[in-house]
């Protein structure tokens, strides 16, 4: 096959334009399947030992949120390892990465098909991969193989081009900022945030905003939303990324110890203390502390917190000089500190000292497709963990990812994938086949439907009408489920003269979510 030169000349001129990196190389990657005419194009970025789907045209959704281990998969090794074309027969012993992940076969296994690809460089360095799947045996033949080779150069041009870009945006930034130093580095693979929907989108772009600041940032989310990766994002895009990050999980330290781990303590300050020992303030010094679930620190605490962040200076327990240290501090909660400063357990000087810049992170059903992109995370990384050939999801179980509501969110769906994982195995899947995950392995109705639970806290409510009787008895799952906690948060608020915080310390549920069940159950405005 012969590609025409003006055709390359006219898609070279429309991908130059300025334009969304993401844009640009979805452009390219569905021009060059249109072109070699295959089932599917995928441009993979190479990052540490594994390769990150870019682009992708012909596969499904779900093959973006992949991450290709290089060791695990020896035809991206092949191809990355060479300097040119590098095709495998159809009769090929090497596994395919794409085994069953093929958009135009969701519900059936890939048959015996062609594949090539080549390795990318820029500027001497490998970049990554490109690879072309069809499903004819034959597909690329000779002249094909040529034209990739000549298509090559494009694509680095048009890589070459965008990374430019990026670097040109980087240093407006850092020059408006008035920052100095390298770029920020990747993020390994296992910090990596993932997901492509406008409310995650604008939330990493107002991030990277708010980490060049010294700012105290409050992020606040539900259980399971990645607060941990968002803080370490803030971090790796501050001035202060080459000193340390500590993290402190305020839930973890024992009322006694919480005051000795985070300040420090003089030999002698209590029994036991049988030598001086830094804090994890001055472990932090220069850099950032992370106070993960910091509603739960005790109110003594609390008040020495606060003096640190009005004037810098910590001081050791049983010591009497104090120390000054200089300390970003991120605090996180899926808790309401409203809530928990009106019934006296947080200091409201602390709430607002620690609040200037709150974050709210949206939890899972509220990014749209994010959720099959986490999956397919989810399913590669247990793929090689199982020594799975193939895993996947069907067309069944993406639309019960998408509908089901995450109560706990990211966390609980890898837990549903890796539970589904073991489940396909224990019922006789064959580790050496393309292993489906059905609908019902999933299990998530056995789950049941829970309730958006987000942080910002409600007015006092009034007192309510009496429960009513229901006319006809519910005709779903949900209904039934619906009128049952209606009931108990009537009964409850009932017994406690209409206060909520006392009815959800009795239905054991975070007040705000509480607030927010009942205005879904229309129990209030």
């Amino acid at each position: 096959m012969v590609i025409n030169t003006l055709a390359v000349e006219a898609v070279f001129a429309d991908l130059v334009t300025e334009q969304p990196q993401a844009v640009r190389l979805q452009r390219l990657v569905g021009w060059l399947r249109a072109q070699f005419r295959c089932g599917a194009v995928a441009l993979l970025r190479l990052e540490e030992d594994h390769l990150r789907p870019v682009a992708v045209d012909g596969l499904v959704g779900e093959a973006l949120g992949r991450r290709f281990a290089v060791g695990q998969h020896p035809r991206l090794a092949a191809i990355l390892a060479r300097n040119e074309v590098t095709c495998f027969d159809h009769d090929s012993q090497l596994p395919d990465p794409y085994d069953g992940l093929l958009d135009a076969l969701v519900g059936e296994p890939l048959p015996v098909h062609d594949c090539m690809g080549v390795g990318l460089r820029i500027d001497g360095q490998p970049w990554g991969v490109l690879t072309l799947d069809a499903l004819q045996t034959g597909t690329f033949d000779a002249a094909a193989r040529a034209t990739l080779q000549q298509c090559r150069a494009l694509v680095e041009t048009v890589l070459r081009i965008s990374r430019l870009e990026q670097e040109n945006r980087a240093l407006a930034a850092r020059h408006e900022s008035g920052q100095r130093g390298r770029a920020v580095p990747a993020a390994p693979g296992h910090l990596e945030i993932v997901g492509q929907s406008d409310v995650l989108t604008r939330l990493l772009h107002e991030m990277q905003v708010v980490a060049g600041s010294d700012l105290p940032v409050l992020l606040l989310g539900e259980t399971g939303v990645g607060k941990e990766l968002f803080a370490r994002l803030l971090h790796r895009h501050s001035p202060r990324r080459h000193k340390p990050l500590v993290h402190v999980n305020c839930a973890a330290l024992p009322e006694s110890l919480a005051e000795s781990e985070l300040f420090g303590h003089r030999r002698g300050a209590f029994s036991g203390a049988v030598s001086d020992r830094p804090g994890r303030f001055e472990a932090a010094d220069g850099g950032t502390l992370f106070l993960d679930e910091v509603g739960e620190l005790p109110l003594t605490v609390q008040a020495k917190l606060l003096r640190t962040l009005q004037n810098g200076e910590i001081q050791r327990l049983g010591a009497d000089e104090p120390r000054r240290v200089n300390v970003r501090v991120i605090a996180a909660t899926n808790r309401s500190l409203r809530d928990l400063v009106a019934n006296g357990s947080f200091r409201a000087d602390l709430y607002h000292r620690l609040s200037v810049y709150p974050v709210p992170i949206p939890p899972l059903r509220e990014r749209g497709d994010d959720v099959l992109l986490l999956a397919g995370r989810f399913l590669e990384l247990n793929r090689t963990r199982l020594g799975i050939r193939s895993l996947r999801l069907s067309a069944s179980a993406q639309d019960a990812l998408r509908r089901y509501h995450w109560p706990g969110n990211i966390r609980e769906l890898e837990h549903v994938i890796s539970r589904a994982a073991l489940k396909a195995l224990s019922h006789g899947a064959d580790r050496n086949a393309i292993v489906t995950l059905e609908a019902p392995l999933l299990d998530l109705d056995a789950l049941g439907p829970s309730a958006p639970a987000p942080l910002a806290p409600s007015p006092p409510a009034a007192l309510h009408a009496p429960p009513a009787e229901p006319a006809t008895l519910p005709s779903t799952l949900r209904a039934a489920v619906d009128a049952c906690q209606r009931q108990c948060i009537q009964a409850a608020l009932a017994r406690h003269g209409g206060n909520w915080a006392g009815a959800a310390r009795e239905l054991d549920i975070d007040a705000s979510n509480l607030h927010k069940l009942a205005r879904r159950l229309a129990l209030k405005g």
